[in-house]
């Protein structure tokens, strides 16, 4: 069973998605992320929470600041570089998404119906298999 780690900072919409997700069998489990509690990326810190998923669907805009998000996803990356991530932005995709390289991620732009996310998971996690972190 894939582990899903679901970072939102809007605990509602962090509620659907994760029954969403585990209705299609996913062992899904979620972190408020930054908002919520301290966060040990953005200190530089191994996150567990994350070394113990499979892949991570993160909110966009989890850090309530235009470049929060960007730096948790670098920060991220560089921790944790072959963890597929599927960057979820219900209203428009941030211009700093990267879909290649070493901070890339799976792009989910618009509503995040439970169809749409295991698409983007599936995605985010074949990705991750062919594409080295760096790269290359």
């Amino acid at each position: 069973m894939t582990r899903v780690l679901v970072v939102h900072h809007d605990v509602d919409l962090s509620d659907q998605e994760v029954d969403a997700l585990r209705r299609r069998g996913y062992d899904a489990r979620q972190c408020m992320g930054p908002i919520g509690a301290r966060c040990p990326i953005l200190s530089g810190r191994t996150c567990d929470l994350a070394a113990g998923a499979d892949v991570l669907v993160y909110d966009a805009f989890m850090t309530g600041e235009p470049d929060g998000a960007r730096r948790l996803v670098e920060g991220m990356r560089e921790l944790h570089p072959d963890l597929p991530i599927v960057l979820v932005a219900t209203s428009f995709e941030p211009e700093w998404v990267e879909t290649a390289g070493a901070h890339r991620v799976t792009p989910l732009a618009g509503h995040p119906t439970g169809d749409r996310l295991a698409t983007a998971i599936e995605a985010a996690i074949a990705l991750a298999r062919s594409a080295p972190a760096d790269g290359a």
